[in-house]
């Protein structure tokens, strides 16, 4: 039996060896690779509309919205927002139901980049720890350029480029406030909701995406 003991935890070192030293290539790797495929695109079963474009070439009036609509201390924080958090577990207890989530931009990144959209605890374990490395060796400049080409913008667009084009039929360097406050706002739920299809109470969350996007700190990304 203690032998036995003795090789189940040799194995288990070992595959969480691998596994540390596996992701940590993956996550090095993808700090200067464009991502062109992500699971979930797999996990969907449709053919993507993906065009990769690095963050110059993105407008600034994109990363503010997201800033201002999914984390706006995403440049304060190292990955959580502790206050987003518990403010969504509290409102969650209150009314019985999710009503916001807590995720930052950097753990949403790190969802989409590396895990399959299946809520569980388990899934959530994996994304702290994926979140945790990304912050660690990756800046903000890429994990907001990471994020902004790889999160799903409608059904089977992912990309704030693919957006753009198949929303207004421009580049991603061109869209307005407006524009990009609009994709924003049908977050998170952009398979249902689209700038051409959506309720009411989307308009309102789009002025004020643009409101607070006019408060977000203008950050130089070439520091």
């Amino acid at each position: 039996m203690k032998k036995f003991l003795k090789s189940l935890k040799g194995w288990i070192l070992n595959i969480i060896t691998i596994f540390f030293l596996s992701s940590l290539i993956v996550v090095l790797l993808y700090r200067i690779v464009p991502v062109k495929i992500v699971p979930i695109m797999v996990y969907r079963l449709k053919m993507p509309k993906h065009d990769w474009e690095p963050i110059k070439n993105i407008s600034p009036n994109v990363y503010y919205s997201a800033m201002a609509s999914e984390d706006p201390n995403f440049l304060k924080h190292h990955g959580f927002d502790f206050d987003a958090i518990k403010k969504a577990y509290d409102e969650s207890k209150k009314y019985k139901k999710q009503l916001r989530g807590g995720s930052g931009i950097s753990q949403q990144c790190a969802k989409n980049l590396f895990l399959l959209p299946v809520r569980s605890w388990v899934r959530k374990v994996f994304e702290t720890y994926f979140t945790v490395m990304i912050e660690a060796f990756w800046n903000k400049k890429r994990i907001m350029e990471v994020y902004l080409n790889i999160i799903e913008m409608g059904d089977g667009i992912y990309g704030i480029e693919a957006a753009a084009q198949n929303y207004y039929r421009k580049p991603a360097s061109r869209l307005s406030l407006a524009e990009a406050s609009m994709i924003v706002a049908c977050f998170p739920n952009p398979r249902k909701f689209t700038p051409q299809r959506h309720p009411g109470w989307i308009n309102a969350k789009q002025n004020m995406v643009m409101t607070f996007a006019g408060w977000m700190p203008r950050q130089n990304w070439d520091k």
